[in-house]
């Protein structure tokens, strides 16, 4: 078989593509225009950081002087901030959260020993609930004490539109 024979008049591929050597030189320019920005940034910066530290005021005698460095916190001065402060070891104490819930809804213990109220394991309450039922009022009885005793404050709604009445 000749080239003569598998060629097709109306199927051609386009001749105005890009070539792998455009494609490169973009990418090697692309590559140096970066390596010249980080440069001339990096050069920018360490000159905004001398031109900072030759041109601080004197410090005030009375002042103590503190850590230059005060992205560096120790421990004693992160506690003289205010609470909320923000979390140093996000997973240990998530994880540490996580274990005391764990251990109340699974074990025995006091919520107020003085009155007498205890937590009990979940799958324990469940089964309570399951054998027992869950508590119900009897017909007619209020739901809660604001209902049995209601405010002398709280007046009976008026309807919409009404009048007050004439003195």
């Amino acid at each position: 078989m000749s080239n003569e024979e598998l060629r097709h008049e109306e199927i051609e591929f386009e001749r105005q593509d890009l070539s792998a050597g455009g494609i490169l030189g973009f990418l090697a320019g692309l590559a140096i225009v970066g390596l010249l920005i980080h440069i001339i940034l990096a050069g920018m910066y360490m000159y905004l950081d001398r031109y900072d530290q030759t041109h601080q005021p004197p410090q005030n005698p009375l002042v103590k002087i503190v850590n230059t460095d005060t992205r560096q916190a120790t421990p004693e001065e992160a506690n003289k901030f205010p609470l909320p402060r923000l979390e140093t070891n996000e997973r240990g104490q998530l994880y540490d959260q996580r274990i005391r819930e764990e251990q109340t809804l699974n074990t025995y213990g006091w919520v107020d020993q003085n009155a007498g109220v205890a937590h009990i394991p979940i799958d324990r309450a469940m089964q309570i609930i399951a054998q027992r039922g869950l508590p119900t009022a009897p017909p007619g009885a209020p739901r809660n004490e604001a209902q049995k005793h209601p405010s002398p404050a709280a007046k009976p709604a008026k309807p919409a539109g009404s009048r007050p009445a004439k003195q």
